[in-house]
């Protein structure tokens, strides 16, 4: 399918890489260790197409979204290739034969590669991983600036392979490589040098904060010139309020307005740093810039019989959903809420009214703590025993993201009418 196109070509790139290199061969010079420094150079090569095509995914293309299933998924890819990329570099290490006499410039180039590759990957990983947070401490926004400096590493890394001595003689592979240098330096440079000057930022400012409950908050934007792209129902955009200096760094949030309102409304839960100072310093008439709109979460290509679940703050996108429908929904959709507790849920009034106001829309809102958990099975038996034939819409917690996943393909529902916002790679 077109959203798995972009993962077959970068795996296809990989394996054409490794047929390069052994369709046109260096020469082999007599060297010990000929066939470890061969196996080393062909990592190595994958490792420079690997962080290219990452630093690539970096740049937002927005053109190469449904080639993904949209920027979400295409940010996990960059996750993705970047940590098989991490990986590789001590594979190559480990592969390529090291001596201790006669180094040159190309062996210090390594060095500094690995260390500053290894660091900045390790410290970027600290949060995720508890031992490493206690020794690094600082903050998170601290440790997303440092993985800046990545692609001045990759381009150390890529000068390493041509100061090495006695390096093998590949010319039709090396330039092959080098192609691909060039894309990941050029995708670098316009990530960090050169995007303000090609994605568009827009002026907003907050004309509105609400509260819908003791932990969420929803932020109204107007435009104070030119107004965003009209969005698509389900996508998202990345906003910061430069006048707080906490919250002046670009975040991407679902915006839960319909297409039509003439300004954007973004509902935001807090559960991390940002987002719960976001809920107690952000105040109205601070300025406010936007960039978007981004993702393929889209309920209008799917069939005509759809389920939509949604977990939590999950809900936002489904709030789109429904402010967009105006009465004219033309799918039969059966709409699940579920939060834990009563006082979790958002706009649960609304949800019921546009339940009322569209025939074709069937609300089940869910307080597990009381209701119990929702299961695919009680889905299934209000689907009429069937769900073969329906598209599901899932947003949530990447947990409940996962389960329902997997419960929903047991039950019969074919793994490409299966959609879900991966909000989980902010």
């Amino acid at each position: 399918m077109k959203w798995h196109a972009g993962n077959l070509t970068i795996i296809v790139l990989v394996l054409l890489n490794i047929a390069v290199w052994l369709i046109f061969p260096p020469v082999n010079d007599g060297r010990a260790n000929f066939v470890r420094q061969y196996a080393g150079e062909i990592i190595g090569a994958n490792n420079i197409i690997l962080m290219a095509c990452s630093l690539f995914l970096a740049t937002r293309p927005k053109w190469a979204e449904p080639y993904f299933g949209g920027l979400d998924k295409m940010y996990l890819t960059h996750r993705h290739t970047g940590t098989a990329a991490f990986l590789l570099i001590f594979v190559h290490v480990l592969t390529v034969p090291i001596t201790t006499t006669g180094w040159a410039l190309g062996n210090y180039l390594a060095v500094i590669a690995f260390t500053g590759i290894v660091s900045i990957v390790l410290v970027t990983l600290s949060p995720r991983i508890p031992f490493l947070n206690k020794l690094t401490g600082g903050d998170y926004n601290d440790w997303k600036k440092l993985k800046r400096f990545i692609g001045i590493f990759f381009i150390l890394g890529f000068v390493h392979s041509l100061t090495l001595p006695n390096s093998l003689h590949a010319l039709v592979a090396i330039s092959w490589v080098q192609v691909f240098f060039v894309i990941g330096t050029l995708s670098y440079l316009y990530t960090e040098l050169f995007g303000g000057l090609f994605r568009k930022f827009l002026p907003y400012s907050v004309e509105a904060i609400h509260h819908p409950n003791g932990s969420t908050t929803e932020v109204v934007l107007r435009a104070k010139r030119e107004r965003m792209q009209k969005h698509r129902a389900g996508q998202f955009l990345f906003v910061h309020f430069p006048g707080e200096k906490t919250l002046n760094e670009s975040h991407p949030f679902t915006i839960s307005s319909g297409p039509d309102e003439d300004v954007l409304r973004v509902t935001i839960k807090a559960c991390g740093d940002y987002t719960r100072h976001l809920f107690s310093h952000l105040q109205t008439g601070m300025d406010a810039v936007v960039e978007g709109a981004y993702g393929m979460f889209n309920y209008k290509t799917g069939g005509q019989k759809q389920i939509w679940v949604a977990g939590g703050i999950g809900v936002t996108p489904f709030l789109s959903f429904l402010r967009d429908m105006n009465g004219g929904l033309l799918q039969d959709v059966d709409f699940y809420y579920t939060v834990r507790h009563p006082e979790e849920a958002v706009f649960t009034d609304e949800i019921k009214a546009a339940a009322k106001q569209n025939p074709r829309l069937k609300a089940h809102i869910r307080f597990s703590s009381t209701d119990g958990s929702l299961t695919v099975e009680e889905i299934v038996k209000n689907a009429g025993g069937s769900l073969r034939e329906h598209h599901v819409y899932l947003c949530g917690p990447l947990p409940m993201v996962r389960a329902f996943e997997g419960k929903f393909m047991e039950a019969g529902v074919p793994a490409g009418s299966i959609h879900y916002e991966e909000f989980n790679f902010r």
